[in-house]
């Protein structure tokens, strides 16, 4: 094969599963690492695997796609082979993923077109002929970037080498685009019929690509051959996650009645999860005025509620921010009014011995930070503040929401969910967690967005924050 020549061109492989093409191109990526950068779209996570012995890093299909774009630049900038693994995701994501990651390598500055071999495993799955399991926008996208990969990506230096089980599944316009062919062991008549059209083969010659054997290809085009050659691929170093199944013999069974209890048998010390009912908080009059009683029944020193504790304002207010938390952690607190609320704390504070109770106006202050969870433990006073400032600018039944994000960006933790948002707001409702959110962004306070793994990512621009990615559908808040 003349790899200068490939890069000038583009090649297609194609044969059914098995006939060897993941090999194929396990042999290509490792007798030209040496000489030129390369980028594998890998949606099956198979070539990781020549990270160890080459050097390629692997990336994985986190963030989100402008994520995606940036690491693309970035890889051509500095000139890095890299394995694009999307292993885990479905067919939907899979394809946003790698539209944008083939855009990050496609738009760049003129200066930083080196060459660069970018192999697309399957690639019917990312240039499809026609609808399947994925939205209609992620089919534009992705075969948009497939199709520049194609016809514009060699003056940019890319040459694409791309491989597919079926080019009937294969967007002609990406197909052809390729000057060189290397196709393997076909069964089906229509592809047969498209392999030896692209070949320039006869018709009558097309049963060839049935007699194949594995690994074993007919190869054309000007990096290959002017006419069409048969050839064997010789072997690799790196093995794939995938292999061809080996006949095992079955270990020996027991009884069928043992085989029946081993299969429904329950795992050591297992227990059905407890089931969580929300009971009414249920106030004991009696009780609260014992517990003053008994508080008031102390030394006679203390008897005044007019005399001054001996709190410092720093304990004073360490002291009220514990009671705040202890409120909070009742679950029917945060669906309670603000009313009743204070009636609660006021009584708190007479039991700790805080004779400065604030008054209802600062106590609508310190319940949202109280609902968030607290202060941020990862920024200064001064940081914070600016975050009770933005918050401010809200109702106050949603300033919570806004400093529990807050705190989450701050303290590089993942994104609330659903159920903790509509928990800080005061609802049970997610779908009314979800409108604050948009509320929210609407009016500037923050960015909302998703990765490829369907996590939501909030950031807050005036602060400079951005949370970690977070599942939005989450049990736990």
């Amino acid at each position: 094969m003349d790899l200068e020549e490939l890069l000038a061109t583009q090649l297609l492989v194609q044969g059914n599963s098995g006939s060897g093409k993941s090999h194929l191109l396990r042999r290509i990526l490792e007798q030209s690492a040496p000489w030129v950068q390369q980028a594998v779209i890998d949606p099956e996570g198979d070539f990781v695997s020549l990270a160890e012995e080459y050097g390629h890093v692997v990336i994985d299909a986190n963030g989100t796609e402008r994520d995606l774009e940036m690491i693309a630049a970035r890889v051509r900038q500095h000139r890095v082979s890299v394995i694009f693994n999307l292993e885990g995701l479905d067919a939907d994501r899979q394809m946003k993923a790698a539209g944008a990651f083939l855009n990050g390598l496609f738009e760049v500055e003129r200066d930083i077109w080196y060459p660069m071999l970018v192999i697309v495993d399957e690639a019917q799955l990312f240039a499809p002929t026609a609808s399947g399991e994925f939205t209609e926008e992620a089919r534009r996208a992705s075969l948009g970037a497939m199709t520049n990969l194609m016809c514009r990506g060699r003056k940019r230096g890319l040459a694409g080498i791309i491989a597919t089980q079926r080019l009937a599944k294969l967007a002609k316009n990406v197909a052809a685009e390729a000057s060189n062919f290397l196709m393997g062991r076909t069964f089906l008549d229509i592809d047969m019929a498209r392999a030896s059209d692209l070949l320039g083969m006869q018709r009558r010659q097309a049963e060839t690509f049935r007699n194949l054997d594995r690994g074993q290809f007919l190869a054309l085009g000007p990096a290959l051959s002017r006419r069409p050659l048969q050839v064997s691929i010789g072997p690799v170093k790196t093995r794939g996650m995938g292999s061809s199944p080996k006949l095992m013999p079955l270990p020996r069974q027991p009884a069928g009645e043992d085989v029946q209890e081993l299969l429904y048998a329950l795992g050591p010390g297992y227990a059905p999860p407890p089931i969580e009912r929300s009971v009414p908080r249920q106030v004991d009059p009696a009780g609260v005025l014992n517990q003053l009683a008994a508080a008031t029944a102390e030394p006679a020193q203390h008897e005044d509620p007019f005399i001054e504790d001996e709190l410092s304002a720093d304990d004073r207010d360490a002291a009220v921010a514990e009671i705040l938390s202890d409120m909070m952690e009742d679950p029917e607190a945060a669906y309670q009014a603000v009313a009743i609320l204070y009636q609660d704390f006021q009584v708190r504070c007479r039991i700790k011995r805080i004779n400065h109770v604030p008054d209802l106006r600062a106590f609508r202050e310190l319940l949202p930070v109280a609902r968030a969870g607290g202060l941020a433990q990862e920024v200064s006073d001064e940081e914070w503040s600016q975050a009770m400032l933005m918050a401010s600018q809200l109702p106050d039944n949603m300033r919570g929401v806004y400093l529990l994000l807050a705190r989450a960006a701050a303290q590089k933790e993942p994104c609330p969910t659903n159920i903790a948002i509509a928990t800080a707001y005061g609802t049970r409702s997610t779908g009314r967690a979800r409108w604050l959110l948009g509320y929210m962004e609407e009016n500037g306070f923050l960015v909302c967005s998703s990765d490829l793994r369907g996590n939501r990512v909030i950031a807050l621009p005036d602060l400079g924050w951005q949370t970690a990615p977070g599942n939005p559908d989450g049990a736990d808040g």
